[in-house]
């Protein structure tokens, strides 16, 4: 069964920069606690440009299309979260070269994303990072065939709201200490935006 096709990867994009640019503020809110304070406003741009680029260009494969998302969020997103988005989707669309993304090739892509965040990060599931997120994706794409992808948004939310009582050993918020303790984390929420947009684009196509 074909996972992604080149207009829902299209799609998928559009749906993030509209979730992302509606909480940009409560993004930047997040990090301005424990982080640089920029997450939201850089997404936002971040994925702005990706929409503007994609939207001109027509593409043969998912995999073109996030090489080009992982190209431009490296280019345009400043602090972490550019590079390891970035890196993220660069791997999914190596991964996903010269294939039809049915739900084996999205599984690998994904699991490749996730040692592509932990190596760019220097990070490990339950640091209070993005690949908290990332990690349980892949995780819940474990279940062969995966009978209902309206549960994804869920899975990812639960471990979003996990971050908020977890200590940061990574990144500016390292620094906190204990104090880092109390706030979700914005790259673990930002990446359940992006997740909840799949699962949006996937249930409108049926």
């Amino acid at each position: 069964m074909i996972i992604l096709t080149v207009e829902q990867a299209v799609e998928w994009m559009k749906v993030t920069q509209q979730k992302v640019s509606a909480n940009k503020d409560l993004l930047t809110e997040l990090d301005q606690a424990i982080g640089d304070g920029d997450h939201g406003i850089n997404l936002d741009r971040g994925f702005r440009e990706v929409v503007a680029k994609i939207d001109d260009v027509t593409y043969d494969s998912v995999a073109d299309v996030l090489k080009s998302v992982a190209m431009t969020l490296m280019a345009k997103v400043g602090g972490a979260s550019g590079p390891l988005y970035g890196t993220a989707f660069l791997k999914m669309a190596t991964t996903m070269q010269g294939k039809e993304v049915d739900e084996v090739v999205f599984k690998e892509a994904v699991n490749k994303a996730v040692e592509g965040i932990k190596q760019r990060g220097k990070a490990a599931f339950g640091e209070k990072t993005l690949v908290d997120v990332w990690e349980q994706v892949a995780n819940f794409l474990k279940e062969e065939p995966v009978e209902d992808w309206g549960a994804l948004p869920e899975v990812c939310q639960a471990t979003m709201e996990d971050t908020r009582e977890m200590m940061a050993t990574k990144g500016r918020a390292s620094y906190l200490k204990e104090r880092s303790k109390g706030h979700v984390d914005p790259g673990s929420m930002s990446s359940y935006y992006i997740f909840e947009a799949l699962a949006e684009v996937r249930k409108s196509e049926g």
